[in-house]
């Protein structure tokens, strides 16, 4: 895989509320493997949106399931789980392809029918790049994060300039 198709998107939308879950069903998905912070909350914040709860219920009208995927604590991201009633992974070690595998077994899909949601290129997308995933790249909910996640969203910046025009809704399938 050359370094573009590793850390390029699938497809780049605003928020989570922006999938076309339709078109993602359409194509033959059934699970979706989610990152927890500032994808589906702020950073570190318990808080969960109503909007954001109303569109995990509404997965169910298009047969797809859902997993959480957070490199974060057990605690906060089994509360958030709880929450939504799906089941969650903690400490995930992504980009590395275990905590994937893990999410698609739990899930009961495999590569061909996985999408991964999340904030940041290299975690989320590059993790489901190399399992052959389809990707979703999602634009930070709020700049407030955890500093080691600031410095790589300068190279984030890099790769998004590169590949990207700001204010794109980025579609296809860039494997």
């Amino acid at each position: 895989m050359s370094a573009k198709s590793i850390l390029q998107p699938s497809l780049y939308v605003e928020t989570l509320l922006h999938i076309p879950l339709a078109e993602l069903a359409a194509r033959g998905i059934k699970g979706l493997i989610i990152d927890l912070d500032n994808t589906i909350t702020e950073w570190n914040s318990p808080e969960l949106k109503e909007e954001v709860s109303a569109w995990f219920k509404s997965l169910a009208g298009y047969e797809l399931r859902a997993c959480i995927a957070s490199n974060n604590s057990r605690d906060r991201v089994e509360q958030i789980g709880r929450s939504l009633g799906i089941p969650a992974i903690h400490k995930a070690g992504k980009p590395r392809r275990k905590a994937f595998r893990q999410a698609m077994n739990v899930l009961g899909t495999n590569q061909h029918t996985t999408a991964v949601i999340g904030d940041q290129i290299f975690t989320d997308i590059l993790g489901g790049n190399r399992l052959g995933m389809y990707t979703i790249l999602v634009s930070p909910l709020n700049p407030r994060e955890f500093i080691g996640t600031r410095l790589v969203r300068k190279l984030e910046r890099l790769v998004l300039k590169k590949y990207f025009n700001k204010g794109d809704r980025y579609e296809g399938n860039y494997k």
